[in-house]
This record gives structure tokens, sequence and C-alpha cells, in this order.
């Protein structure tokens, strides 16, 4: 069984900043990429970020050149910074582990609010 441990949400004023963090453990067997997902009320989940075990990188529009996903691979781990926020990055944003040849398998997170006030 695989768990994510998401921390690092919160509540902050348009303009500032947040740092995700989603931590894996488990018996993770193929771990190929990891990312954050967000859903916001009356909308459907979007994919954030994402970055491959060999480290690249894609991200929505909507947050490039805001957000930067990293990993540490030998902890499992993937972080979100999330810098200049904005009122419409309010959401819960949750960790996504894919795994397997094809990265078909996923495991989820609980998920973490993020709130932006204007």
């Amino acid at each position: 069984q695989v768990r994510l441990a998401e921390s690092g949400g919160g509540l902050v004023q348009a303009g500032g900043s947040l740092r995700l963090s989603c931590a894996a453990s488990g018996s993770i067997i193929g771990n190929c990429a990891m990312g954050w997902y967000r859903q916001a009320p009356g909308k459907q989940r979007e994919l954030v970020a994402r970055i491959t075990s060999g480290g690249s990188t894609n991200y929505a529009d909507s947050v490039k050149g805001r957000f930067t996903i990293s990993r540490d691979n030998a902890k499992n781990t993937v972080y979100l910074q999330m810098s200049s926020l904005k009122s419409e990055d309010t959401a819960v944003y949750a960790c996504n582990l894919a795994w397997g040849v094809s990265c078909s398998g996923n495991y989820w997170g609980q998920g973490t609010q993020v709130t932006v006030s204007s």
C-alpha cells in the first residue's frame, strides 16, 4: 500500500506564496511521475504540474512562470512552489503518483486546501 502525505496548504493573500509538499511512502515500484492536480468548486479536476522520475516537467498554462515543481527521488517527495498567487488558484490540491511500465497506475493523496484571498 502506498500513502501520499501532503502538507503546506492554507490561506494566503493574493500575490503571496505557498509551498506544497507530498511525501510518498510504502511499497513504491516503478514510480514514473509525481504531480499536483487541483479542483475548484464546480469545476473539473485539472493538472497543475507534473514531473517525471527523469526530471521532465509540464505545467498548466495558467500557472506557467508562477509555479515550480520539483522532486527528491531519494525521498519520493514532490514539491510545488507557488508564487504570485491569484484568487483563481483557490482549490483543493491533490498529489498524484503515477507508476508502472506505462505510468497507468495512480495513487492519490487526500488533498490540501489552498485559499487565496483578494
